[in-house]
């Protein structure tokens, strides 16, 4: 059975990008690779809460974790533009890729509910470093079952060692036999 595909929207990935930025301009651990890790969370904790991601891009494992796929693409584009820079930083001795908003977000395409988590987000892993947000995405599912750099799909978030909201468990259950499916490969 195929999987469900989702319309990758690259404006509100753009969009998203530059909020993560700006909202974690204070947080001192924040880089390129953490950045990474919130868009993952971000998306796949939509699709298990609202039954659908906010960016529907697509992620694919790498080494550190999920990232996702036109995530390099884009921000060169907008760097292009100026509207985004990665600035080199020095964290604990170490060189941080630091992105940088260049402008305001744009949020009107966004729900209040999706706004409402990423800031959510942002306050669980604020100063967290990237290992540690890596090391949780290690815990995901779909990034154990993915091969290098192969699409990780989003119905795997339904997969879950802990109790589901009543919004993801109604989705679920929308999803019949592909859940089973999924379930299965598990």
């Amino acid at each position: 059975m195929p999987a469900v595909k989702h319309v990758a929207d690259d404006e509100k990935l753009r969009e998203l990008i530059l909020l993560i930025s700006q909202e974690s301009e204070g947080d001192a651990p924040f880089g390129s690779v953490k950045l990474n890790k919130l868009l993952f969370y971000v998306d796949f904790l939509a699709f298990t809460q609202f039954g659908k991601p906010v960016t529907g891009q697509e992620y694919q494992r790498l080494p550190n974790g999920p990232a996702p796929r036109r995530l390099l693409p884009l921000t060169k584009q907008m760097e292009g533009r100026g509207e985004f820079a990665i600035a080199q930083r020095e964290f604990f001795g170490r060189q941080l890729k630091r992105p940088m908003a260049l402008r305001e977000p744009d949020l009107s395409n966004f729900s209040a509910d999706e706004v409402s988590l990423v800031h959510k987000l942002l306050k669980r892993w604020w100063g967290k470093t990237a290992s540690e947000i890596s090391e949780r995405s290690h815990q995901f599912a779909g990034w154990k079952l993915a091969g290098e750099k192969e699409t990780i799909p989003y119905t795997v978030a339904l997969v879950n060692r802990g109790p589901r909201s009543k919004a993801a468990d109604a989705y679920a259950a929308t999803l019949g036999d592909k859940a089973r499916d999924c379930l299965k490969r598990v």
